[in-house]
């Protein structure tokens, strides 16, 4: 797994990667852009609109589409292949291995937003023998410590829902992956707040990696 060349960045907490010769998509929400190639597998982390979006899994799906999701998200929805993933799941397709760890708020203004007890989620994928961590939307939580041998991390930093990007630099240095993206903060923090964060987190985190968007990133707020 090559990061540069297989990882892109939707935007918000939106990605899809090449890995094992499939296209896994993570969250899919406001596609504005073509994406040659349809969906092997789409992972959804937890049912709020901007994570679960019919509307933009209906462009990437293709009739083998594979769904693996929180519960509550798809709910009596048409399609064919849904898996309902909570923590502790686990499950190889082909050369990937999708793990499900817990995704939730432990902050008290944040607690109604992501409750522990909806068994929400992120996701680990082991491509190549390398692990690409999503954290979902969540706070800086117990069980990040003791995730082991991160290749690459996924986290939200634009607070108000999720940990900012002080609490993020926290579970960043906890999780000690190689490679640390930020996700999940131009809609919550703006332009001049969104460059801000991502040059403190540059500077507090070592191994940061601030991606660019596929399309036109979208700073208008949640």
């Amino acid at each position: 797994m090559d990061l540069d060349r297989d990882l892109h960045w939707i935007g918000h907490a939106s990605f899809y990667i090449d890995a094992g010769g499939k296209r896994v998509f993570i969250d899919p929400f406001d596609i504005r852009t073509e994406i040659k190639g349809k969906a092997d597998l789409i992972l959804i982390t937890h049912g709020h609109f901007d994570h679960c979006s019919r509307e933009d899994i209906d462009k990437i799906i293709s009739p083998g589409t594979e769904i693996i999701t929180a519960p509550g998200c798809l709910d009596n929805a048409p399609y064919k292949h849904i898996t309902i993933a909570r923590p502790g799941f686990s499950k190889s397709m082909g050369n990937i291995v999708i793990e499900a760890i817990p995704a939730y708020n432990n902050k008290d203004d944040r607690l109604g937003f992501h409750p522990r007890a909806n068994d929400w989620v992120g996701y680990i994928l082991t491509v190549d023998g390398k692990k690409l961590y999503h954290a979902g939307d969540t706070d800086y939580i117990e069980e990040m410590n003791n995730l082991k041998g991160i290749y690459a991390a996924l986290l939200p930093i634009g607070g108000k829902y999720t940990m900012d990007v002080n609490e993020a630099a926290l579970a960043a240095k906890a999780i000690g992956a190689e490679i640390t993206i930020p996700m999940h903060y131009k809609h919550l923090l703006g332009v001049e707040g969104s460059a801000a964060a991502e040059k403190k987190f540059a500077a507090d985190v070592r191994g940061v990696k601030v991606m660019k968007e596929v399309q036109e990133a979208d700073y208008s707020p949640f």
